[in-house]
């Protein structure tokens, strides 16, 4: 009894980790279709990731 309900906890986590997984993936290749659709959200995002990296780097060199 107490291994059928261990096993059923086990394949409800998995299952929901396999929704999860899913779920992002569509959502990265949703957001990739968007980026390469609209050219200026290519650019917004390369722009947003270059100011993140600066950003990064000044905070490292400030806490040293």
């Amino acid at each position: 009894m107490k291994a059928t309900i261990l096993a059923v906890i086990k394949l409800i986590g998995a299952l929901f980790m396999f929704v999860g997984i899913l779920a992002g993936c569509m959502a990265a290749m949703l957001l990739m279709l968007v980026v390469i659709r609209f050219p200026p959200l290519l650019i917004a995002l390369l722009l947003a990731c270059w100011i993140f990296s600066r950003l990064k780097n000044a905070y490292c060199k400030a806490s040293e």
